[in-house]
């Protein structure tokens, strides 16, 4: 004889897993009214979702930096899903929070590590992939980054679309103000270093490759093709490394100076970038 499956113990599952009405009246029927077997049925429907669901494109999501309380590390990262519903629900949001609190508080320093690591008693794969069952949806940790430093500024850029570090060599007093201001500087423009000397060698030398062969395109002399792709690649360092990039809220100086004007000797020890999609 069937055990039957009261609307109680429909409610009990689905508190317990956050599964829809239906699922969890399925889940129980199935596990015969055993409340840990349906669990594990519910996890299976999530497993074979996310196998299901796996070629989809999640190019929406939220992007969430935090910063620990001595501001001396923080993390971002990016969990992607499907759709912009999904993305602005508000437990959606609220699971994206807990997963970089758990990156804050481990600091691991890959994701796939980040992936490993334990999160309300499951590991957080496995509680990605439970998600996954109760949403519908594909959902992934996308991107993860970590950044230490004597000042950690976060910031989350337009409705969570963007998530943004950056590492101060001081932590003075108006820190966060600073890091803010940058923060947004690296929201807005994207550069892709700090400074020249952190560009990539191989970037620098397709730079030139381009300059001079725009130059050739144009029909300058042989003997100043190299000066002219020289220019250009001073444009791009001015252009695409933060601290020569114009300031955004001051466009009449530089990043560089705006930090010169704030004291001479701080320095931007680094930054990170994410963003949805």
């Amino acid at each position: 004889m069937s055990v039957k499956i009261t609307a109680a113990d429909v409610n009990k599952l689905r508190k317990q897993t956050g599964a829809g009405m239906m699922d969890c009246k399925k889940a129980l029927q199935a596990s015969e009214g055993d409340f840990e077997a349906a669990i594990e049925y519910l996890r299976k429907k999530g497993q074979k979702l996310a196998a299901k669901r796996a070629d989809r494109a999640a190019s929406e999501g939220a992007a969430i930096a935090k910063t620990s309380t001595d501001a001396s590390k923080g993390v971002a990262i990016v969990l992607s899903c499907e759709t912009d519903f999904v993305a602005k629900n508000e437990d959606f949001v609220s699971f994206a929070h807990e997963i970089a609190d758990l990156a804050l508080n481990h600091f691991p320093a890959t994701k796939e590590e980040l992936l490993q690591l334990d999160l309300g008693g499951t590991q957080l794969s496995a509680k990605i992939t439970e998600q996954i069952g109760k949403i519908g949806e594909k959902i992934e940790v996308s991107q993860y980054e970590r950044l230490s430093s004597d000042a950690v500024v976060p910031y989350i850029h337009a409705g969570n679309k963007i998530g943004v570090l950056v590492g101060l060599s001081k932590n003075l007093d108006n820190a966060n103000d600073i890091g803010r201001d940058l923060a947004m500087q690296v929201a807005a423009m994207s550069p892709i270093a700090v400074n020249e000397e952190e560009v990539a060698q191989e970037t620098i030398a397709k730079e030139l490759e381009i300059g001079r062969a725009q130059a050739l395109q144009e029909g300058k002399p042989d003997h100043l093709v190299d000066r002219i792709a020289q220019g250009k690649l001073k444009k791009f360092f001015k252009d695409s490394t933060l601290v020569n990039q114009q300031f955004v809220k001051d466009s009449s100086k530089t990043v560089k100076q705006f930090l010169s004007e704030v004291d001479s000797d701080l320095k931007v020890t680094g930054f990170r970038r994410i963003s949805i999609g």
